[in-house]
């Protein structure tokens, strides 16, 4: 017989607590598996198939740490980093600040479903293109982040608006459409970033 809807969530609940409360070295994915007689089976080591990831270790998987905002920092921590990336490109910080906001939320380890990674958001094409060994280095990836962003500024000739269009969806997308491409997404960015910089 089945286990109970309130049992099943108590379950869940206490597995949640102890992969977040476990130390690191103890955390590991949790597989469920639900045989003929509906009982369920939980382990960290799936001995076949039938086995599917019930609940990802937070600490490994980057994705969900985005969204659970474990790796989230103060947004202070990374002050230095704007400044100097304001005054070495001549890039407003307000902007910094708003597009950072935009995409990451201060995590330095976000990752998106696209694959773009770090406080900026860059994808590893464009990581390599702006010479960033490492996208999740704060330094590094504010440094190439905003380098990238005076480029669009530059062929925009400072039209920001267009510029963030460009950053979201890229250079060909605005060229294709004139301006900013009727993408929902792209659209809602750019307002977005145009609020957070008020």
């Amino acid at each position: 017989m089945g286990l109970s809807y309130a049992w099943y969530t108590g379950l869940v609940g206490l597995l949640l607590y102890g992969l977040l409360a476990a130390p690191l070295s103890a955390t590991a994915d949790i597989y469920r598996y639900e045989d003929e007689e509906g009982v369920l089976h939980f382990t960290d080591a799936p001995t076949h198939k039938k086995f599917k990831i019930f609940l990802r270790d937070l600490r490994k998987d980057k994705q969900l740490r985005t969204r659970f905002k474990v790796a989230s920092r103060n947004p202070q921590e990374f002050e230095h980093l704007i400044t100097a990336a304001s005054a070495k490109y001549g890039v407003s910080a307000s902007l910094i600040r708003a597009v950072i906001q935009a995409e990451s939320g201060y995590n330095p380890q976000a990752v998106s479903r696209a694959g773009a990674g770090g406080l900026m958001q860059l994808m590893p094409g464009t990581a390599r293109q702006l010479k960033v060994a490492d996208r999740f280095d704060p330094g590094q990836n504010v440094d190439g982040g905003v380098r990238y962003l005076k480029f669009l500024l530059d062929t925009f000739k400072g039209d920001v608006s267009l510029a963030l269009a460009a950053y979201n969806a890229g250079l060909s997308n605005v060229a294709k459409y004139g301006g900013i491409p009727p993408f929902e997404e792209t659209r809602t960015y750019v307002s977005r970033v145009l609020a957070f910089m008020r």
